[in-house]
């Protein structure tokens, strides 16, 4: 197989090819990733010189540069994104360009060079918010997205479908939940406590925490994607769920791993369009053969214990300085 990763120096993109290369070494991967503040080659280093691996720096919005990338594939993991949905929130605009109009240069390049695969990573965040008792979301659910975000991620699902109705493109989708593991941008949630308790700083803990999200270890989303891959079925999408927790639980638990008290909790207001509950049925893909193998409990530990150990990666990122010129450990987990 001959892999195209969009946006793989990103923090899943960048776990999927750790993933994807240790479990398929025959295969070829091209990473292709603009490099914004959130893709960092660092979280690559060590397999840089891999032979099956290749990384060209482009954006997805740019037709000429992906014709020319895509020309060398038969397969597209699409990763690349906005993602953060307070920098949606303050600019729209940009969410818009990369996650629709990049996503719809991807698919005509798609179908032009006739790819046998095009699969689209996706949120569970497009289908809205759910109260305390609802039901999880499935994969027939209506899409109410609340945030710029949320909408530009829905809009590129929308268009990924539609190349297979209209032109029998073969696609596939996930909608997943929020991810944790190694190589997560500092200014996610997750990082964020861990970094800034590691500093001895407060973290900032929105409304009382009582805001519900499923978390998924990076790792059990990759085998996900990898299942999808070799499979599923071509225009189905898939629902890639974890363990639900509130925020202020996962709060609590990276405060005890760390040996900090409550004290170091700093209550902050609600952003905009602040979703209540995301919650996932995962039995469509289980029926695959797919289960989460990672504990919360145990791989936030390890999660913990990893930017313990990698202060430098991400210290200069909290900085808002490059990242030393360092090889990622080897004991990858």
């Amino acid at each position: 197989m001959k892999l195209l990763v969009t946006g793989g120096a990103g923090f899943i993109g960048s776990n999927f090819i750790h993933y994807w290369l240790s479990h398929h070494p025959t295969d070829r991967v091209v990473n292709f990733d603009v490099l914004t503040y959130a893709g960092h080659l660092e979280s690559l280093q060590d397999i840089q010189h891999h032979p099956q691996y290749q990384f060209i720096q482009g954006d997805i919005t740019n037709e000429e540069a992906v014709n020319a990338v895509m020309a060398q594939v038969d397969t597209v993991v699409h990763f690349a994104a906005e993602s953060h949905v307070d920098r949606s929130i303050i600019d729209p605009q940009i969410f818009i360009k990369t996650n629709v109009v990049g996503t719809s240069v991807l698919l005509n390049a798609a179908l032009k060079y006739k790819i046998k695969r095009f699969h689209h990573i996706s949120t569970d965040e497009v289908f809205g918010h759910l109260g305390a008792h609802d039901a999880p979301f499935t994969e027939a659910s209506n899409y109410r997205p609340r945030t710029p975000y949320a909408a530009s991620k829905a809009a590129a699902d929308m268009l990924v479908r539609s190349f297979f109705e209209t032109y029998q493109l073969p696609v596939t989708i996930t909608n997943c939940a929020n991810n944790f593991g190694p190589f997560c941008d500092p200014e996610k949630l997750i990082p964020r406590f861990i970094t800034n308790l590691i500093d001895n700083k407060k973290v900032p803990l929105m409304g009382q925490g009582e805001n519900i999200r499923p978390w998924l270890y990076v790792k059990d989303h990759c085998r996900a994607i990898e299942l999808v891959l070799e499979r599923g079925i071509i225009g189905e999408t898939y629902c890639v769920s974890g363990t639900e927790h509130t925020n202020h639980t996962v709060t609590l638990k990276i405060l005890e791993l760390l040996g900090k008290g409550e004290s170091m909790i700093e209550y902050v207001g609600h952003r905009l369009g602040h979703d209540f509950r995301y919650a996932l049925d995962s039995s469509k893909i289980q029926r695959l053969g797919w289960k989460p193998e990672h504990s919360f409990d145990e791989w936030i530990q390890k999660t913990v214990q990893w930017y313990q150990e990698n202060e430098w990666w991400w210290r200069p990122l909290k900085q808002g300085r490059p990242v030393v010129d360092r090889v990622a450990q080897k004991n990858y987990f």
